[in-house]
């Protein structure tokens, strides 16, 4: 009895307030630093990377609930750790600048943004697939 109540315990929702700090510096920080980049740099090279970046850091903040939710309503056994939730919006920040370096190029269609997206996901499922494989004993038991 005491395994399966702690089988239960593992399955978990992690509640939202453990992800609002993080989520609110990643947002700021995001926000900021594509105000300044925007407003006092030249396009040049190392301001471009600083966007990318700072688009990155953005999107990975704002996608954070997003992300909590979709875990939150289509759970997984055994339930996904913080790292993960923040892994996910991190896709989600990755997929945005990608996206906008290929526009900046004018080379994004939509079929290559479709295949970028899948890719994406498909990395992140097998990412969580190898997570699930990994056999972890139960210390309790012995």
């Amino acid at each position: 009895m005491y395994n399966l109540c702690m089988e239960d315990n593992q399955n978990q929702p992690i509640p939202f307030k453990l992800f609002l700090p993080g989520m609110l510096v990643l947002i700021i920080i995001g926000a900021i630093g594509i105000a300044l980049i925007l407003t006092l740099t030249l396009p040049t090279i190392g301001p471009r990377w600083l966007f990318f970046f700072f688009v990155v850091i953005l999107v990975t903040g704002l996608f954070l609930p997003f992300t909590w939710f979709l875990n939150l309503r289509f759970p997984s056994t055994p339930a996904a750790p913080p790292q993960v939730l923040i892994r996910q919006a991190a896709w989600f920040g990755i997929f945005a600048a990608l996206i906008l370096w290929l526009r900046m190029g004018r080379v994004l269609t939509l079929p290559m943004g479709i295949i970028m997206a899948a890719a994406l996901v498909l990395v992140e499922f097998l990412i969580r697939l190898w997570e699930r494989s990994r056999w972890k004993p139960n210390p309790q038991s012995n």
